[in-house]
């Protein structure tokens, strides 16, 4: 927006370094690569970044890749949400934007009037913006979503039995693609960052602490849920990072509530399982831009009456499969033996059927925007 002359102020409730300090999503889809070349902050990614051309699911000992780029054409790229935050950050302080951090107390109104307001205390003083449009970039607990009316929104949920413990910690892959594992014990994900710093998850039930999960457990507990011969290769290492993320489905609509417009979590949440969380959000990111350029450079309304509609399309696709990759790999607690063979059922359609790989990696490499 700033690029195309539009003056944006970003208002942020932590500090830069907190921000900067999390451990977010590492998969980018091929449209949030491109997106990112786009809007300039693409550099640092194509240098540091890791392409991959496919990835791989296994159940037990069996695996079976998922090549991406021999089925669609497309690859994926391997780069922090944290590297990606902070390029935007440097592309931002370059063009001069307002980012004012440790805000509090967000109000917003005048939603159906010429111009919306934006209350905040900062530094214990109330400030107020005005401004054409609002953009709710505020995630799942923020002020954003619950400022359209209750009884105007429609909220779905589904609520996953467990969690993800997740650790980050300065090793090598056991692979050189992702690799899902489904078994008896539960699910197990092997990503990384880079060839020297690895994300790693178990599911675990709701109730366990990152306090229950000390290195070794879990470490052990990744390795038997592994296909054997990737488990051989593990390198095991301190963790420098550790926390525990539970799973849902979520989606609120509409998107757009007078000059309000909801842009990712603030709308909608998925299960890492499908790595659609941080793509999602670019592509709202990706239509709401268009239709505010439209409507403040060229006076066309069309994009933002018909933001909500438009992204909500993708993210329907999205979260359908999310869920499907999440009850394909996931062990539930109360499931009785006919899912365990599904499931199995499911990796077989996949080892055997290109059309049926090609619909997973055509939706993991990401739809169309």
């Amino acid at each position: 927006l700033n690029r195309s002359g539009i003056e944006t102020i970003i208002l942020e409730r932590s500090s830069r370094e907190h921000v900067l300090s999390r451990i977010r999503a590492g998969v980018l889809e091929w449209g949030t690569v491109e997106v990112l070349r786009e809007a300039g902050v693409g550099a640092r990614m194509e240098a540091e970044g890791f392409v991959h051309d496919g990835t791989w699911l296994s159940d037990a000992d069996r695996l079976v890749h998922i090549d991406f780029h021999a089925l669609t054409g497309k690859r994926v790229m391997i780069y922090g949400q944290t590297e990606v935050t902070h390029d935007l950050y440097e592309a931002q302080d370059a063009l001069g934007t307002r980012i004012i951090h440790g805000v509090g107390e967000v109000t917003i109104h005048d939603l159906d009037g010429a111009q919306a307001a934006v209350d905040y205390t900062l530094n214990g003083t109330r400030h107020r913006l005005r401004c054409a449009y609002v953009a709710g970039c505020d995630g799942f607990h923020g002020v954003s979503r619950r400022t359209i009316p209750a009884g105007k929104r429609r909220e779905f949920e589904r609520v996953y039995p467990f969690g993800w413990l997740g650790i980050l910690s300065k090793t090598p892959p056991v692979q050189d693609e992702l690799i899902y594992a489904s078994s008896p014990h539960g699910f197990a994900l092997a990503s990384m960052r880079n060839a020297n710093l690895v994300r790693c998850y178990v599911q675990v039930p709701l109730t366990d602490r990152v306090e229950d999960w000390p290195d070794e457990r879990f470490w052990a507990e990744f390795r038997r849920r592994l296909p054997a011969e990737a488990a051989a290769r593990l390198v095991t290492g301190p963790a420098i990072e550790k926390s525990i993320a539970p799973l849902r489905s979520f989606v609120s609509e509409p998107l757009r509530w007078g000059r309000l417009f909801l842009v990712g979590d603030a709308a909608h949440i998925v299960p890492p399982t499908g790595a659609k969380g941080l793509n999602l959000a670019v592509s709202d990111v990706f239509y709401l831009h268009q239709a505010l350029i439209d409507a403040l450079k060229h006076g066309k309304e069309a994009g933002i009456d018909g933001y909500s509609q438009r992204a909500l399309a993708r993210i329907w696709q999205a979260m359908r499969f999310s869920w499907q990759m999440t009850t394909m790999l996931h062990r539930f607690d109360d499931e009785d033996s006919f899912a365990a063979q599904m499931r199995r059922a499911a990796l077989d359609h996949l080892a055997l059927s290109e059309t049926a790989r090609r619909e997973l990696a055509e939706n993991y490499v990401g739809l169309p925007f």
